[in-house]
């Protein structure tokens, strides 16, 4: 299509015919090995066509739908009255389904119930298999992966091949009826652009004016610079984000296209409609420094590039198409390395009887739960007999396989940790043994003897690695970075728990009384007061402002702490005189002039002379005596004078 090559190969000896039909075939193959999730996915057309079909359109007094609340006995009533025209095929209506999926009465009656759905959503459950619930979703991409890893689930890999296939010509189909296409109409332009842009100019006007007065550093400038510029950015894509979903009552296509997951990324619209945003800098390898141009193109495709703007865009695109074209050899060697260490891990034998396993939670990012206690745990086997935290009963017995069922009831349970059998403790005396691997993921049982378990993980491990580096060409060298994290607010109510904080008295930017924090490991975690559960545990970061007391009960959105996320700050412990030791102008500090602002700063550089580590102690006025001493690192700028007077927590 796009003059891509492929190779052709024809079995010949009979073994090869096996191979083909039995391990190779397609409908045989449709979980992904890396972590058992659906891998025979609809894409593109047919994923744009299910959504169309299921999206459900409100009547506005302009555009009324056709049957909007009308109420049904049964599905195939329904279909009979969109085949006469009665209704739309977007309409909400109620219908009676079903209830499949749980134990029907005891006479083998099935039970019903009545559902607020659409008439497409109707029509797409016609071909769903029997045994599985009825399905009242909007189809997009990430829906449809999880609706069929259900429906493998439930029932085989044939009847999900049928399924697989019906819901192919279903969505083509309505693809095709939806007549679905880019217009220039269809994009539009986010009302709050202007206003947005303006004050995004003033602040960054602001930050100038503060340089300039000697107030902060060339560094901090362009920091704070960067992070205006990315506020006005997210701000726009929102507002563009919420405008879009509204426009044509949902209906807008470009809108469809990007909300089911067919074509399309955030970013791309953003371009499209909003604006380009702050762009990659042309820069040599291994060079360092500011990536970012911190002049943002404002423009957006719509509107069209003004020649410095596109001057700008041309280097980003170039670069895309370069490192595509280098980097795909890159990734292919990467997995070719860890094959070749992982070669030799397969499974030898049923158990190696270890006492050993490792602990597992659920995975946290701050308070964010990206993967959760169920999810890590089922597969595997329990190395420890689980009781169940209130009612004492056993959930799970040492030694004993953990299925779906077992890991719903530990999450339920809220247990926070379980130890679990693992390859990183098993004792086979050459490869790994069938209980600690626990499921093999591509065939959904356990690894049986034999099974090339390593060669899996190094595939897993270096299959996303080729597509890692063709990312930089869809954003077309707009650069990706997320504003920068400063301050915690609570996310729950609850009580606080320090452990190990140490804070100071000192003043903040505005001259207000804060407590700073002296402590490099300090925690803050969020208690829940009825059960005495960890709802979260935050790191506070060194140098960060306190707002909170140990033990103080905090609501939803209060301010726990904040800092500045630019600069890595040395902060005085102590009340008293600062003193330089070993501090030479020329050998291990130079002074540095800014040409634009006349200021001069005190930067510690690398000395020759490795004896002399620079420092600054802080003394007390009355009795001489050193209360404290700071190492200063290459690179640290230093804001106090020799002999200056300092308070606490400056």
């Amino acid at each position: 299509f796009d003059g891509d090559q492929m190779a052709v190969h024809v079995p010949l000896s009979h073994a090869a015919i096996l191979e083909a039909q039995v391990l190779m075939l397609s409908s045989h193959n449709m979980l992904n090995p890396q972590d058992g999730s659906p891998i025979t996915l609809p894409s593109q057309d047919m994923v744009l066509g299910l959504y169309y079909l299921t999206k459900e359109r409100t009547s506005i007094p302009e555009n009324p739908v056709k049957g909007e609340g009308r109420r049904f006995y049964s599905t195939e009533e329904v279909v009979i009255a969109y085949n006469e025209g009665q209704l739309d095929l977007h309409a909400g209506i109620e219908c009676r389904v079903a209830i499949k999926g749980k134990p029907a009465e005891e006479n083998g009656e099935v039970k019903f119930e009545r559902v607020k759905t659409t008439v497409g959503r109707v029509l797409f459950n016609q071909v769903v298999p029997d045994s599985v619930p009825f399905i009242n979703d909007l189809l997009t991409k990430r829906n449809l992966k999880v609706i069929i890893g259900d429906i493998l689930s439930q029932t085989d890999f044939r009847t999900t091949a049928e399924f697989l296939d019906s819901i192919k010509e279903l969505g083509f189909g309505w693809a095709f009826k939806a007549g679905l296409s880019f217009n220039l109409g269809d994009l539009v332009v986010p009302t709050l652009k202007k206003t947005a842009l303006e004050a995004a100019q003033d602040e960054v006007d602001e930050v100038w004016d503060n340089y300039n007065m000697g107030l902060i550093t060339y560094n901090e400038r362009y920091n704070q610079i960067i992070d205006k510029w990315t506020f006005a950015d997210n701000r726009i894509t929102d507002q563009l984000m919420r405008e879009l979903s509204s426009h044509k009552q949902g209906f807008n296509s470009v809108f469809m296209m990007l909300d089911s997951g067919a074509r399309g990324s955030k970013q791309q619209i953003k371009q499209l409609c909003g604006l380009r945003g702050l762009m990659a800098k042309p820069r040599k390898s291994g060079d360092t420094g500011g990536a970012i141009i911190e002049n943002p193109i404002l423009s957006n495709f719509l509107e069209g590039l003004s020649v410095q703007e596109f001057f700008i865009s041309t280097h980003g695109a170039r670069k895309g198409l370069a490192d595509t074209a280098l980097k795909t050899a890159d990734a292919g060697y990467l997995t070719r390395r860890l094959v070749d260490v992982a070669q030799d891990v397969v499974i030898r034998e049923e158990d190696c009887s270890t006492l050993r396993g490792i602990e597992t939670t659920a995975l946290k990012e701050g308070d964010k739960i990206i993967q959760n206690l169920k999810d890590r745990i089922k597969g595997r086997y329990s190395l420890h007999d689980v009781y169940h935290p209130e009612t004492e009963e056993l959930i799970v017995a040492a030694g004993e396989y953990i299925t779906e069922k077992i890991s719903s009831q530990i999450e339920v349970a809220d247990i926070e940790s379980i130890t679990i059998r693992s390859v990183l403790t098993c004792e086979s005396r050459h490869g790994v043994c069938s209980k600690c691997y626990g499921k093999n993921l591509a065939t959904g049982r356990i690894a049986e003897i034999g099974d090339a378990v390593g060669i899996i993980a190094a595939q897993s491990i270096g299959e996303p690695g080729t597509q890692l580096t063709l990312r930089t060409f869809h954003t077309g060298g707009t650069a990706m970075i997320g504003q920068t994290e400063n301050d915690i607010t609570a996310r729950n109510n609850g009580r606080l728990e320090f452990d190990s904080i140490r804070t100071v008295e000192g003043t903040d930017n505005n001259g207000k009384p804060v407590k700073v924090v002296v402590s490099r490991t300090g925690e803050i975690r969020m208690i829940d007061p009825k059960n005495n559960r960890i709802l979260s545990n935050n790191y506070i970061p060194y140098g960060a402002f306190l707002f909170v007391t140990d033990g103080q009960e905090v609501q939803r959105g209060d301010k726990i702490c904040s800092w500045d996320p630019f600069n890595a700050v040395i902060v005085s412990d102590f009340n008293g005189i600062i003193r330089y030791h070993n501090l030479e102008e020329g050998t291990n500090y130079r002074m540095e002039r800014d040409d634009q602002t006349g200021f001069a700063e005190k930067v510690v550089i690398e000395s020759k002379n490795k004896r002399k580590i620079p420092s600054v102690s802080v003394v007390d006025p009355k009795t001489g005596d050193e209360l404290k001493n700071y190492s200063l690192p290459i690179g640290a700028y230093i804001s106090v004078d020799d002999e200056e007077a300092v308070k606490s927590g400056q």
